[in-house]
């Protein structure tokens, strides 16, 4: 199924600004047209109040009924002039006394439970007519007479026609604003990610083969800045990955290219001519140092390997144990103590520790610092291993004197393959370049770390681990 279409982050603006737009207009219009409304309602309850009272005063002076009988028209006479006010009278035997000729006062133009006061605004149709008015009772001035029943009312049909004609002009006013927005909001949102379509062109240029481009920073909005350089860091550390996994191989083509052309040339040669027993023999013991060298260098490698996709880290946390660091320093030193006696070298221990973790890989980590520190150290001298407590780890060094490394050795020991002293370790056929590397992984699959420093005539090697 083919994913669905989404809509571009221009596009999304844009319809963001256009229906922003709509709703802030459409809320001032209610807002206009409400106080609009309020304004004509103020309007004609203060005409309306004004023939309300002018009525009452004209009522107040019956004082006989044949002034009653001519309340009505001299109330039409005083809306002369007023063609959209209507007066309608009742008397007190519910007697219709003067109505609009148009029946404006017609159906319910009174609601259930209004309030005959002057006070209340009363709201009705009749046919396409609207009207608005008042209704009061208000007393003659007939003794014992019951009051009149007097309403006044207004057509407010202009009043409406001026609401329509405004909303459908506040209704085409928004239409237009939402399109000159929404136009607006295009091009505001296309100038403004403009720069991240230039990262993308230039992220799309990126190859393995160019990974020392680098985004713009210095031109593109602050929001953006960050990402870039956050993918500027990201390149970097590919590109650093990259320039490792090229070298790896390199060293990999290189380390195994020996061993194999050894074995090579040994085997064509055994077989470019019979043989006794005892050359056949000699040339598969050679053979056999060649594989064993081969084998420790695939699985040194497949432990790197595996460091590197963090299973190392899962093997130790499945086989920890409290691990006394005094005593395996001490058994490596029985281990080594042949080697030492032969270089006439000294080993001694200081402090004790107790750590988490994998035994058998600490001390692989620690075989490999004290055969570096046996192979470079000088006879007659003395190999020091120190254990101490700082504060919540523990600090283990394993210091030697012999010649310091140059500064530019020093900062890559840790690397796979790199040799110091590259000639030194060919002739002698010991070590495949791996040994600091394998450490370093065991030391950070345990969640520490390790530096190596080398000045007057001391190389140091310091393994910071967490106490338990």
């Amino acid at each position: 199924m083919a994913p669905p279409s989404r809509l571009s982050l221009t596009t999304r603006l844009t319809l963001l600004f256009a229906a922003g737009s709509c709703v802030v207009l459409l809320a001032l219009g209610w807002l206009i047209s409400g106080s609009i409304e309020r304004h004509f309602e103020e309007l004609d309850r203060e005409a309306l109040q004004a023939k309300l009272m002018l009525a009452h005063h004209a009522i107040a002076r019956v004082t006989t009924t044949a002034e009653l009988a001519r309340l009505p028209s001299q109330l039409s006479d005083s809306a002369t002039g007023h063609h959209d006010l209507m007066v309608h009278i009742t008397g007190p035997d519910r007697q219709v006394l003067l109505t609009p000729p148009n029946g404006e006062f017609s159906g319910n133009w009174m609601p259930p439970g209004a309030t005959l006061d002057g006070a209340q605004l009363l709201h009705w149709t009749v046919g396409a007519n609207q009207y608005r008015g008042l209704a009061a009772r208000l007393p003659t001035g007939i003794p014992g007479a019951a009051p009149l029943q007097v309403a006044v009312a207004l057509d407010i049909a202009h009043h409406q026609v001026f609401m329509d004609t405004l909303m459908r002009t506040l209704w085409l006013f928004v239409a237009g604003a939402a399109l000159a927005t929404g136009l607006l909001g295009w091009f505001a949102a296309s100038r403004g990610l403009a720069p991240l379509k230039a990262m993308r062109v230039r992220a799309a240029g990126v190859t393995a083969h160019s990974l020392d481009q680098r985004l713009p920073t210095d031109a593109v909005p602050a929001e953006l800045a960050e990402l870039a350089t956050t993918l500027n860091e990201m390149l970097a550390r590919l590109e650093e990955a990259f320039r490792r996994l090229s070298d790896f191989s390199s060293d990999i083509a290189h380390e195994l290219r020996t061993p194999v052309s050894n074995l090579m040339t040994q085997t064509q040669v055994s077989l470019s001519r019979p043989r006794d027993a005892d050359s056949y023999r000699t040339i598969l013991e050679s053979n056999a140092e060649e594989l064993e060298r081969l084998a420790r260098m695939i699985a040194d490698m497949l432990f790197l390997a595996k460091a590197d996709n963090a299973l190392a880290a899962s093997q130790l946390l499945a086989r920890s144990e409290t691990v006394d660091l005094a005593r395996e320093v001490q058994e490596l030193f029985e281990f080594y103590e042949a080697l030492a006696d032969e270089k006439g070298i000294h080993l001694d221990l200081q402090g004790v520790a107790h750590v988490q973790g994998d035994r058998l890989m600490l001390r692989r980590a620690l075989s490999n610092l004290l055969s570096n520190a046996l192979r470079y150290t000088p006879a007659g001298q003395h190999v020091r291993v120190h254990i101490q407590h700082e504060h919540d780890q523990i600090v283990l060094t394993v210091e030697n004197p012999g010649e310091p490394i140059a500064p530019e050795h020093l900062a890559r020991l840790f690397e796979r393959f790199y040799r110091a002293d590259p000639s030194r370790q060919s002739a002698s056929g010991e070590g495949t370049g791996l040994g600091l590397a394998i450490t370093q992984a065991i030391v950070a699959a345990h969640g520490g770390q390790i530096a190596a420093t080398s000045d007057s005539g001391n190389t140091c090697f310091t393994i910071r681990l967490s106490a338990t």
